[in-house]
């Protein structure tokens, strides 16, 4: 496998490699943070998960049109801008997702996987006949645009490093959410023991409202962070959803830092192992690994105590 390769080389193609496995490390934080919100405190299987991250990428390229055509002088801050809507459409859209069908499904895991398969063909369809079925791209500012010359085989590319600072940024601010706040406390609480939670005055159903627009909120963050490194279609969404299950399952569903371990685990292996492999055989040697864990340790990496 290695054959040809001097140590230079292969240390450079390890560091660039490393750097292409945190670009889809960030894409996985971002998708899986909202997932493991929703799955691990509602049970709820969201399949439609992947059709939020494509909604925040299609509002990114709509405020980014917009932009260009209207305020081209502020062109340089418009992600900015078309990240703080993507979240609010995607929550809000969230938000109405769990009144009108979800709060009917709690405790039905499986009708809950079905509805939301459902609704994610619905917005797929939706998307093709708004925009098209091909894809689309968003134009970087100038100031996104470009490369940091690390050594003379090993360039770090600015767009990437933009994703992995929202990241880390959104993954620090849901800490906080979650464990230095009283919503969070709320949360928490909810996850540990409902009954007793209600019993004590908590509204569950509003923090399961809550809970699920904000993970919805969140894949749209994803979304607009991805149209930094890759073009957007009605479909990219499902390229993503198994391996973002598989982050959150191999990390612990009720666990924020064992989703980021895992985000970061699967990411690094897939990309190391995607230049020496085919991308597919990638894919399956970091499933049987996984899997293989999962067999010894079936609560994921960090499992959290819950009381039902």
């Amino acid at each position: 496998m290695f054959d040809g390769y001097t140590s230079s080389e292969l240390m450079s193609i390890f560091a660039m490699q490393g750097f292409a496995g945190l670009s889809l490390f960030s894409v996985f934080v971002l998708m899986a943070l909202g997932l493991a919100i929703i799955f691990g405190q509602m049970g709820v299987i969201n399949m439609a998960h992947g059709e939020f991250m494509i909604l925040g990428a299609y509002t990114t390229y709509l405020t980014s049109g917009f932009f260009q055509s209207y305020l081209p002088s502020l062109f340089g801050g418009y992600f900015f801008v078309a990240m703080v809507l993507a979240f609010l459409i995607c929550a809000a859209l969230g938000a109405f997702v769990e009144w009108l069908m979800i709060r009917r499904l709690y405790h039905r895991p499986l009708d809950t996987l079905l509805a939301t398969w459902g609704l994610s063909l619905i917005m797929q369809q939706a998307y093709r006949s708004i925009f098209g079925a091909r894809e689309v791209g968003v134009d970087l500012p100038e100031w996104m645009m470009g490369a940091i010359q690390v050594t003379d085989l090993v360039e770090l590319p600015i767009n990437g490093l933009f994703v992995m600072i929202i990241a880390l940024s959104i993954a620090v601010g849901v800490y906080f959410l979650m464990y230095r706040s009283g919503y969070g406390k709320k949360v928490r609480a909810v996850v540990q023991n409902r009954p007793m939670a209600e019993a004590v005055g908590i509204n569950s159903a509003g923090i399961d409202r809550a809970t699920f627009a904000l993970g919805c909120g969140i894949a749209g963050v994803a979304g607009a962070a991805f149209t930094m490194i890759g073009s957007t279609g009605p479909s990219s969404g499902q390229a993503y959803i198994v391996d973002t299950f598989l982050v959150v399952v191999f990390g612990g569903a009720q666990s924020l830092i064992g989703t980021i371990v895992s985000a970061f685990g699967i990411s690094q292996a897939q990309s190391t192992m995607e230049f020496f492999l085919s991308g597919s055989m990638a894919k399956v040697l970091t499933l049987l690994v996984v899997v293989g864990i999962l067999m010894l340790r079936p609560e994921g990496l960090m499992a959290l105590k819950v009381r039902r």
